[in-house]
């Protein structure tokens, strides 16, 4: 039984089949409890993480009572996508940036971590001698900072009860902050829903 998408407009997340989730689309795996070696060998974030994902009966409740709720925030990219959503669901994780912002996004870390590891790779330009040097580097940034991003690891990540969770965003304690980066272009093949 799907939700009407107008229920949600651009804020929230909504029920739906498989059929219209995908509409037309690909269904990709994303794995928990991964290694830190499978880890870094996938080039592309937003496909594992090292957290451990709750019994099942857990996670329906969270997704359930979310649902109920219209708990989980208004949606950002960056920030609070499905991604995170789903995440929280799997895992009860979440990342409080000085008791205010949440999101632990996977692909989101990936789209900033790619161009941060460029940059950050730049000085290390100096040293390296040829092209081939410059890429190993810029890749090995790009996986370190993916990896210090996932929430399995992270020391700032919290278990938090789904229902502590609706009454702090209703009480305005936890709060969505845009972050000072330009906007991506849409690419085609893209699709980003909540």
């Amino acid at each position: 039984m799907c939700s009407p998408r107008e229920k949600a407009g651009n804020n929230g997340v909504i029920l739906s089949c498989i059929n219209c989730f995908l509409s037309g689309g690909n269904l990709y795996r994303f794995e928990y409890v991964v290694n830190p070696a499978l880890f870094l060998a996938k080039a592309r974030g937003g496909t594992c993480t090292r957290a451990v994902s709750d019994p099942d009966d857990v996670v329906v409740h969270r997704a359930k009572f979310l649902l109920e709720e219209n708990g989980f925030g208004c949606y950002n990219v960056f920030k609070n996508n499905c991604e995170d959503f789903a995440i929280y669901c799997k895992t009860g994780l979440l990342v409080f940036i000085n008791q205010t912002t949440m999101g632990q996004s996977g692909q989101a870390v990936s789209y900033i971590g790619g161009p941060l590891a460029a940059v950050l790779s730049t000085p290390v330009r100096l040293v390296t001698t040829n092209v081939y040097g410059m890429a190993a580097m810029a890749v090995g940034v790009y996986c370190i900072s993916r990896y210090a991003a996932d929430i399995g690891i992270r020391t700032d990540a919290e278990k938090v009860n789904v229902e502590d969770l609706t009454s702090r965003l209703a009480a305005g304690l936890v709060q969505v902050v845009e972050p000072h980066i330009g906007p991506i272009e849409s690419q085609e093949g893209l699709h980003i829903s909540s």
